[in-house]
This record gives structure tokens, sequence and C-alpha cells, in this order.
């Protein structure tokens, strides 16, 4: 009988230990005795699909826990397909592919034995692209995937922070809610993948902002002033950035802002607007124009 992720017989309550898909165990079997029999465990991603060939994870455990409350781990194996020589018994099986999972109680007796387990997963791609269809740099992009299903931001589980574009990342099959964060200010995207089993959905969101790079210059085309101190507020007045250089570069979404500059005791001010895909360098003059009262910082 094929095992499905979340399978029943209190299993999806177990607490197993945690599995990471970037740094799987190494191979630990058994080794064969005279008792010993084989089974052999492989899985599908749908229902009478073909045999996962590859990025299987299979740990096998003894169902009760040791003295530290844990599951002790019997053998473990990569790849696809795969055939352990167990002493007959019960054991719990985890069946992993990616963030895609299932377990299974096994009873293993003294003849060879074969489980599948069905994992309803499939593969998810990400992507991002700026509002006039250029290139968002790879290492200034991030994406993190989330349960879908809640209207409540607070309420969903995070399943994988910072995903690079364009990694494929496996999954079970259902709909997922994707933050995707251009640069590390205010550049953020949301939106809602269904991911289905036994294919790729490879979704690419549209980011409405730009880089831009402040600086603080006595004249148009002038050198940065080194030891400048930098605040951005957003149109409501908030901040959004701060940082300290002759140079400011940062992410914006589109909007209107207001570069805060301040040197020397002086600070200057001037109000900028963020135009989706314009990448540039905006300066701020060191003119008494733009100068203000210190005093009326708080």
């Amino acid at each position: 009988m094929p095992a499905v992720a979340q399978d029943s017989d209190g299993l999806d309550t177990l607490e197993l230990p945690g599995i990471s898909n970037y740094a799987p165990p190494h191979d630990i079997r058994p080794l064969a005795s005279r008792n010993a029999s084989s089974v052999t465990l492989s899985a599908q991603l749908v229902e009478e699909g073909e045999e996962v060939a590859r990025g299987m994870i299979w740990r096998i455990f003894k169902p009760e826990t040791d003295s530290q409350g844990k599951l002790p781990l019997v053998a473990s194996a990569q790849g696809g397909t795969s055939v352990f020589e167990l002493e007959p018994g019960s054991y719990l099986v985890h069946a992993s592919y990616g963030r895609a999972g299932a377990t299974k109680r096994i009873s293993v007796g003294r003849e060879p034995q074969r489980e599948n387990f069905v994992l309803n997963a499939g593969g998810l791609k990400l992507d991002a692209i700026a509002a006039d269809g250029g290139r968002i740099p790879p290492d200034k992009l991030r994406f993190a995937i989330y349960e879908g299903g809640s209207e409540d931001d607070s309420d969903r589980a995070l399943i994988l922070p910072d995903v690079q574009p364009n990694t494929v990342v496996r999954l079970r099959s259902g709909i997922y809610h994707i933050v995707s964060t251009y640069g590390s200010v205010n550049a953020v995207i949301r939106s809602d993948i269904r991911v289905e089993a036994a294919k790729l959905t490879e979704a690419t969101v549209e980011h409405h902002a730009a880089e831009i790079t402040l600086k603080l210059v006595r004249e148009s085309g002038g050198e940065a002033i080194a030891d400048t101190s930098w605040s951005v507020i957003n149109e409501a007045g908030e901040p959004v950035k701060e940082s300290v250089g002759a140079f400011a570069p940062m992410v914006l979404a589109d909007g209107q802002y207001t570069a805060i500059a301040k040197n020397r005791e002086r600070i200057y001010q001037m109000d900028f607007t963020i135009e989706p895909g314009l990448n540039r360098e905006i300066e701020v003059i060191a003119s008494e124009a733009a100068a203000l009262d210190p005093e009326s910082i708080d």
C-alpha cells in the first residue's frame, strides 16, 4: 500500500529530527545478518507516476524513543530507490524530497518486501525582473516561501527563507505565499503561487523599484563629500533607510522620498522621486537653499 504525505495512524504528530535539503545525512546501513530481510523503498511524485530516480533522502527509525526522548536512527541513504537489510520488527520510515515528505510505519518480516511512497510533490523556480523588463542582479534578489491559505501574514508559517533566484525548490503540491525582496529596504512583492504535483512551476514577479546612489556634492557633478550621514524618509514621513558614507546606495520602491544629509553639523535635504527601473545617482547639493536648521530636526 503506498504511503501518502501526512499519513494517518498518528504519524503526523511524531517529532522526527529535522531534515535539511542542503546537508543530507551520510549513507548509514546496518550490516546484514542471517535474520535480516531485504526492504526496498521507492517513491513517486504522483500516484502511478515514475519512480523518483534522485534527490530522495531515506531515514529509518526505531519507533520507540531512547532515554533522551529521540527516535534512534537505524539507517539512512540518499538517491532514488534504495534497498536496506533490516532485522524483523517495526520501523518508522521517513521519505524526504526537498521540503516534501511522507512518513510510514512498516513491519519487517522474514521475506523481502517493497514499500512505495506517494509524495504529491512538485518543483518551484522563482525569479524577478524590473518594471522595464531589465534583469535584476541575483545578489540583490531573495525570496521567502510561506504556507498559503491565510489572510493574515502573521499566521503564515515560514517554510524556506533566503531562496536564491532560479533555484528549484521541491515542495508538496498546494498554494504557497511568496515574498520577493529586491535590495534590503522596501522593494517587496507578495504573491500566491500554486505548485502542482509532478510539475515544475516557474514564476517571475515584477518589481516596481530602482537602484539609486545618494551623494552630497558642493556643485552639480562634483566629488561626493565624505563622512556624510544619510536618512531617507518616505511620503508618510517614516524613515526607511539610514547610512553613513560619501555614497549611499540602496534599492527603493517607486514613490516620493526625502533625502536628509548631515555633514559637519550642517544638514541638507532634497525631495526626489523613484521611477520603476530608472537606476541613477541622485545629487544633494550642499547649498544654502538645501540647508536646514539642525534644531528643526528631531
